[in-house]
């Protein structure tokens, strides 16, 4: 009897261990998914590489403290009591990436606790969702939106030049600042314009920096989030 009882105990070790690892490694691949979706789905100058790996530490070690509490309410408040201690100072630049921190967070509890049909169809349904949501670039207000900056110098005109070619090539273009210069002769003209589809940038460019009395053209990219 103690033998078939010890056979037990080292088979239930070995189910524990082999368990372990697995939620281990799917935490791992877990971690890697998101960090690729984070990485084709960004947008704008806060890309980080360090943020990527974060997402596939922090997917591990969830899933190792989840591992780790158990059904142990003692070990649940001792490291409650311990994380408390650590103080997180990096400021988050983009609002979005607090949503890869807690899709990380869940995908280490899911794996943690063995919850592998909600691990797998997670995966697949936000994966989903955040790549339509960037192909649509959903909830923004513009498209192929810029900031266009000139000089200009001529205005014995009625209809100057450079509006026929803003016709040609933008949706749309408005006036949001007209600054004068030192010279009192000349104007620095700031537009907001939404380029038509499939228009060549560098083309517009040069034709409008062609145009007579317009020089030091410079063009940039509109910001998608406007703060007031």
């Amino acid at each position: 009897m103690e033998i078939i009882n010890n056979q037990q105990a080292e088979l239930q070790q070995i189910y524990f261990a082999n368990e372990v690892i697995l939620n281990l490694i799917l935490s791992f691949f877990y971690g890697l998914l998101i960090s690729f979706v984070y990485k084709k789905t960004h947008k704008g100058m806060s890309y980080s590489q360090s943020f990527m790996v974060t997402n596939i530490f922090l997917s591990l070690i969830v899933c190792m403290v989840i591992m780790t509490i158990g059904n142990n309410i003692a070990r649940a408040f001792a490291l409650v009591g311990a994380l408390s201690i650590i103080r997180f100072r990096t400021v988050i630049k983009d609002t979005k990436d607090i949503i890869y921190i807690f899709w990380s967070l869940a995908a280490g509890m899911a794996c943690g606790t063995g919850s592998y049909f909600i691990a797998l169809s997670s995966s697949i349904i936000i994966t989903m969702t955040a790549i339509i949501l960037s192909r649509t670039n959903y909830g923004s207000i513009y498209k192929s939106e810029f900031i266009l900056q000139f000089k200009y110098s001529d205005f014995d005109k009625s209809e100057p030049k450079y509006l026929e070619i803003l016709k040609k090539y933008c949706d749309s273009h408005i006036l949001i600042n007209s600054e004068s210069l030192q010279d009192e002769k000349s104007l620095k003209l700031t537009f907001d314009i939404a380029l038509k589809e499939d228009v060549d940038i560098n083309r517009f460019i040069l034709e409008i920096s062609k145009t007579p009395s317009v020089s030091e053209t410079s063009i940039v990219a509109a910001q998608a989030d406007v703060d007031y």
